[in-house]
């Protein structure tokens, strides 16, 4: 069995506010994501954007064979203590030689705490679907993206972005709005794998975020009206059940986003990544 620690990484007041918008608490969500491609799996949760945390030390962290960090609602260019809590555990994850996978959050907050460089995305928000995204040649010899197509569509929530990787990085996949899309690296003593995209989430996930930031979307001229913002979010919601011909063809919905294991390939592939490592070790 794998034993995995999951970085929460909202604040308890991030994550009563996503809860209060009809949204998942995301390290939970994480785990139920993760138990539907693999059953036997153990998880601890590490809660470092909470002061006061009590997080496992170097020694602890050894008996993971992974962890994996969560999205967040923070900014890592706004900093503050729940950001540089995270930097910092960050490094001791790295310092500990686990494999770390991220979506998103997770792979800013591993950027910056390896040196990189994360920003407000001069090209605007992605939510909802990150269209055409497209494994670069590091990407298509990558485990990462073993059987995955080589363009695909992938659900996503976020206004940042990574400016500037590690040295070292590979970039992975990249698409219009972000040239960073998922990139692998090796830090300190570990390696780490992250997309900027979310194959953790549902179209109900999504759904909430959309009725979360309802009044930012609006200003940011993505929708005339919050009710507007609200009716496409309800039907979002509803793609988790099937999509009807006329929804597929009015919001450009594929395979690669309305196939449950298309769009959870990466973690997949990443859980069979750290199995071997387990085989090894054993």
């Amino acid at each position: 069995m794998l034993k995995l620690l999951l970085v929460e990484g909202n604040t308890a007041e991030g994550r009563r506010h996503h809860a209060e918008a009809g949204g998942a608490i995301a390290h939970e969500l994480y785990a139920e994501t993760l138990r539907g491609i693999r059953k036997e799996l153990d998880f601890e949760v590490a809660f470092p954007a909470d002061g006061g945390a009590t997080l496992p030390g170097a020694a602890e962290m050894k008996a993971f064979d992974g962890i994996v960090w969560t999205g967040s609602a923070l900014n890592i260019y706004k900093g503050g203590p729940a950001v540089e809590r995270q930097i910092r555990f960050a490094r001791e994850c790295f310092h500990a030689g686990v494999p770390q996978f991220g979506s998103c959050w997770g792979l800013q907050v591993a950027v910056a705490a390896s040196g990189g460089e994360v920003i407000l995305n001069p090209k605007g928000r992605e939510i909802g679907i990150a269209r055409k995204i497209v494994q670069t040649a590091q990407g298509r010899t990558h485990p990462l993206y073993h059987k995955k197509p080589i363009v695909f569509d992938a659900l996503a929530v976020h206004k940042d972005t990574v400016a500037r990787l590690p040295r070292g990085a590979e970039v992975l996949a990249a698409n219009d709005n972000s040239e960073f899309q998922a990139a692998a690296f090796f830090f300190d003593n570990g390696p780490f794998w992250g997309v900027q995209y979310h194959p953790e989430y549902s179209f109900a996930e999504v759904g909430a975020c959309m009725s979360r930031y309802a009044a930012n979307l609006v200003e940011e001229v993505l929708f005339e009206t919050e009710a507007e913002v609200k009716a496409t979010a309800r039907e979002f919601a509803s793609f988790d059940k099937g999509a009807t011909r006329t929804t597929r063809w009015r919001y450009g919905l594929d395979a690669s986003v309305l196939n449950v294991a298309e769009r959870r390939r990466e973690l997949h592939n990443w859980l069979g990544f750290i199995n071997e490592k387990q085989l090894v070790r054993s």
